[in-house]
């Protein structure tokens, strides 16, 4: 049984930082590809940043961020410890949003949101103006 479980949500002000983490069980985050989506009220989930392990005629890391967060935002995993981070800087306010982890098994990093079979909760990240 798969369970993800997204921590480190909160209120912070315009230009301020958080750092999101996703503990993964039932999936192993070095060789499954993990993404962020988030939601805001009204609007449908989106595509944040994802991570996966390579193709396979181009193995490594394979790191892809949407077009709104490029710059500001980070993924990264820390395979020891089966998490996946999301640092995000420079917020702002239509950053605001319920914040999901989200894994596939595969290694492409996909931007789709119904490629993904397995779901966190979801944790609230409010930037305050």
């Amino acid at each position: 049984q798969v369970q993800l479980v997204e921590s480190g949500g909160g209120l912070v002000q315009t230009g301020g930082s958080l750092r999101l983490s996703c503990a993964s069980s039932g999936r192993t985050v070095s060789t499954d590809t993990m993404g962020w989506f988030r939601q805001a009220p009204g609007k449908e989930r989106e595509f944040v940043a994802g991570i996966g392990r390579g193709m396979s005629w181009k193995p490594g890391t394979s790191i892809v961020y949407a077009d709104s967060v490029k710059g500001r935002f980070t993924i990264s995993r820390d395979n020891a410890k089966n998490t996946v981070e999301l640092q995000m800087n420079s917020l702002k306010a239509e950053d605001t949003a319920v914040y999901y982890c989200a894994s596939r098994l595969g290694r492409r990093v996909s931007a789709t949101r119904d490629e993904y079979d397995a779901w966190g909760q979801g944790t609230q990240v409010t930037i305050s103006s």
